[in-house]
């Protein structure tokens, strides 16, 4: 009953897939029951933060739904000066903070798993192995909290100084200039950019990536084995993936492979970019030109040289913090997952070689102590038989169309707690679908990108579909996450049924200078691949202009 009188939304966000037994018993980020950790808890706890005290998840119809405990109102009070004593310390120092002494801990935990002797561990070993993994696994996701409200306070602060020099905050204009030209997201690109640069100038590799036109991705891996240039191509491309392949279709599960695992949509991302002979530099020099020209337009305006002294010192700070958004993606979302898929893999392998499971992968329909009950008692239950029900379970589950939310939507669930706002689109959110199955011309969202743009709508269900988005169409997807950058040179507009202005997708966008709408609801319902569309990322709206 008391559940009932919570806001639970459902998690497109993170989670926009049915989830895996598995990942929602072991690895979810929301606070659930153990042996998950309790990281959401935490960073209340550690914050003493006013707007929440917990952030428990749960599994309706094999979706992940989540919400916001608020604080007692009278706790709430007293929390909230403390909380603003200490953040404003947390924006100024974190940053060394992270380079000095968090960062080295992070890339020394995956290099860890990343050279553990898999091949020569016994299962034993590698059950042992799992329980390092989710210490790891746990401690880093304690840090994304610290980082993750460390780099929004300095967010804040900027916000907060410029709405004090000029009375209102011009949105276009910050969103303008808090982007961010030196991170882990550039780098990925950087690296494929290069490794086409290197195609491009060796005819024979080009003609392996070339011809014939339909050559499947596939088939290009396998061609590029069968010369010596080829093989000296794939090694760097291994080289490539060793540091920035660990990531999958969707970063916040355990059953997607990743790019290092199967390299072919790596493969597909070289072509795409062969063939619009995509132009890394030109893209990181607009950027940086662009946000360059809004920084000093803002401080043109200023009249009084105390004002320009402030609002300097905020936006540079801001723009120093700019990068861990990216950066803690590639290192947290992306890479500390994948290596927790490792060591289940190679669990799952053991359990396969005793006749418990038919495929390693099966292992992720289990639940964790199922997992350890079997590893212990291979007979305790029918294994194979659950395995089974549950792939089938989570199969016809894709089918369904989750609802948006249930409960009850609270005034302070729906307009004060602020990550559903940020992340994802409330209030707003609450009655947009059903304006937008109405018939309607137009979907409204939240503009998360400034700039209007028209052109032919590409509606894209995941990284799968990348091939087929040609140069200059407006992509149309419930969401992007950090496996979906390498498309974003190849777009020139983006709509989502999710998020907010603070999400994956309206951030990239602003640093890739195409307009985007976000927070939909319904657009990849509504709009169909070949539709023109009418694009702007100021109002947030879409445009329906027809075929």
């Amino acid at each position: 009953e008391d559940e009932k009188k919570l806001l639970w939304w459902y998690d497109d966000l993170h989670v926009p897939r049915p989830v895996s037994p598995m990942y929602a018993d072991f690895c979810g980020w929301w606070d659930g029951e153990p042996p998950m950790a309790r990281c959401c808890e935490y960073m209340y706890r550690r914050f003493w933060a006013p707007f929440g005290k917990e952030w428990p998840g749960k599994i309706v119809n094999s979706y992940v739904f989540t919400t916001v405990v608020p604080r007692d109102p009278e706790e709430a009070k007293r929390a909230g000066p403390y909380y603003n004593m200490i953040m404003p310390v947390y924006a100024a120092k974190f940053l060394k903070w992270w380079q000095e002494r968090y960062l080295p801990e992070v890339e020394g935990n995956l290099a860890y798993l990343d050279k553990y002797p898999y091949a020569k561990a016994s299962l034993e070993e590698l059950l042992w192995l799992l329980e390092e993994a989710f210490d790891i696994f746990e401690r880093h996701w304690k840090l994304h909290w610290i980082l993750n409200l460390a780099q929004f306070q300095a967010f804040i602060q900027f916000r907060t100084v410029y709405q004090q020099v000029f009375g209102k905050i011009d949105e276009d204009e910050v969103g303008r200039i808090l982007l961010s030209i030196k991170d882990k997201n550039w780098e990925t690109i950087e690296g494929i950019w290069k490794l086409k640069e290197r195609v491009k100038a060796n005819r024979p590799l080009r003609k392996i990536f070339e011809e014939p036109k339909d050559k499947t991705g596939q088939a290009v891996l396998e061609d590029l084995g069968k010369s010596a240039a080829g093989k000296t191509f794939l090694k760097d491309l291994g080289k490539y993936l060793d540091r920035y392949g660990h990531k999958s279709v969707f970063a916040h599960e355990l059953i997607y492979p990743t790019w290092r695992e199967y390299p072919v949509p790596a493969i597909e991302l070289i072509r795409t970019y062969l063939s619009m002979d995509y132009d890394y530099p030109k893209d990181v020099k607009r950027c940086k030109d662009g946000r360059d020209k809004a920084v000093r337009g803002m401080l043109s305006r200023v009249q009084k040289p105390e004002d320009k002294r402030k609002l300097e010192e905020a936006v540079n700070h801001a723009l120093r913090m700019a990068p861990l958004t990216p950066d803690h993606h590639f290192y947290f979302d992306q890479g500390t997952h994948a290596r927790v898929r490792r060591v289940f893999l190679e669990i799952g392998k053991h359990l396969k070689e005793r006749g418990i499971i038919n495929d390693p992968e099966d292992i992720f329909y289990l639940k964790y102590n199922e997992m350890r009950e079997v590893a212990a008692t291979p007979k305790a239950f029918d294994v194979k038989a659950k395995v089974a029900a549950r792939r089938k379970e989570n199969e016809d589950a894709a089918k369904l169309t989750p609802v948006d939310w249930v409960g009850t939507a609270t005034q302070w669930a729906v307009y004060e707690e602020p990550y559903k706002q940020g992340l994802w689109g409330f209030p707003d959110k609450l009655d947009r679908r059903k304006k937008a199955l109405k018939g309607a011309k137009e979907l409204k969202g939240l503009g998360g990108s400034p700039g209007v743009v028209q052109g032919t709508a590409r509606v894209v269900r995941s990284p799968d579909e990348f091939d087929e988005v040609q140069p200059g169409d407006i992509m149309v997807c419930r969401l992007t996450n950090p496996a979906w950058i390498n498309v974003f040179p190849k777009i020139k507009g983006l709509v989502t049924d999710a998020g907010g202005i603070l999400a994956h997708p309206a951030i990239v966008s602003r640093e890739f200078g195409i307009p985007c709408v976000v927070g939909t609801s319904v657009a990849t319902e509504v709009i169909k691949t070949g539709d023109v569309i009418k694009v702007d990322g100021v109002r947030g709206i879409v445009e329906l202009i027809g075929k």
